[in-house]
């Protein structure tokens, strides 16, 4: 990418993450597109196929918790979001940024994925902010479970530390974000400094509200995205191409200068 407008971005970026004391990262479908999972806006995206959920999923769960589970686990309803997330594999922009933390840079990666690709990558500090597709959570205690070998003989399920109601773990509309995941990823954007804003369309909130909150402190942010978002216009850098491109370009710069 050297010679391109792109490419100077990115060396731009490189030098800002160098100066910056605590830098974390936002990301948002556009990173996971490159592994073959669709956004939920825009051209090809589940929700322009599909149509969107109901806004009020979470008061039906709520409602008739059985009658979700009965759904949920009915084949004919299951939907190619859940096929692409089962097939999926970390691409080269997962594993910048695990190799960023590797390298003491980066400090978390706050999520708005729920297809567990950063953890795959190898990153350790990770955020899912609108839960994990592959993961169950009692919305009693807020224990978590994996999918597999949970007990589903009856349903709804119950979970084995309080007995309370076991759903998936992913957010429905009109579901709070889970208190413990928002509070770490608030006290993270309250230390950032230098925010990469990844892949995302910032409008969902409350994560799109997280790069405000730095840039309220006067912090930087770098924008890794094809195209513009409601976000490009407080964005320091913005650098105009796919992740998967534009982070291992990242991490290249960053060693270089280094030394």
């Amino acid at each position: 990418m050297d010679g391109t407008k792109a490419g100077k971005e990115i060396e731009a970026a490189a030098r800002l993450i160098l100066s910056a004391e605590y830098i974390v990262a936002l990301t948002g479908a556009g990173i996971s597109v490159e592994s073959g999972i669709p956004p939920f806006r825009g051209p090809g995206g589940l929700w322009t196929k599909y149509g969107e959920p109901p806004m009020d999923g979470y008061r039906r769960f709520l409602a008739d918790p059985k009658r979700w589970w009965e759904e949920r686990l009915d084949p004919r309803r299951r939907r190619s979001l859940g096929a692409s997330i089962r097939g999926a594999k970390p691409n080269p922009g997962h594993l910048a940024l695990a190799e960023m933390e590797g390298m003491g840079l980066l400090r978390t990666v706050i999520t708005q994925n729920i297809d567990s690709l950063h953890t795959e990558a190898g990153s350790r500090n990770v955020l899912e902010i609108h839960g994990n597709a592959r993961k169950l959570r009692c919305i009693g205690c807020g224990a978590r479970f994996p999918w597999e070998g949970f007990d589903l003989s009856e349903l709804p399920p119950r979970c084995p530390e309080c007995g309370g109601v076991v759903k998936g773990d992913t957010v429905m509309f009109g579901e709070p974000i889970p208190e413990d995941v928002l509070s770490r990823c608030l006290e993270e954007a309250e230390r950032c400094d230098c925010m990469l804003v990844v892949g995302t369309s910032a409008v969902v909130h409350p994560a799109a509200s997280l790069p405000l909150m730095v840039k309220n402190r006067e912090g930087v942010l770098i924008e890794v995205n094809p195209r513009r978002s409601e976000l490009s216009s407080l964005c320091d850098i913005r650098i105009r191409a796919p992740s998967g491109e534009a982070l291992p370009a990242l991490v290249s710069a960053l060693k270089r200068l280094r030394g």
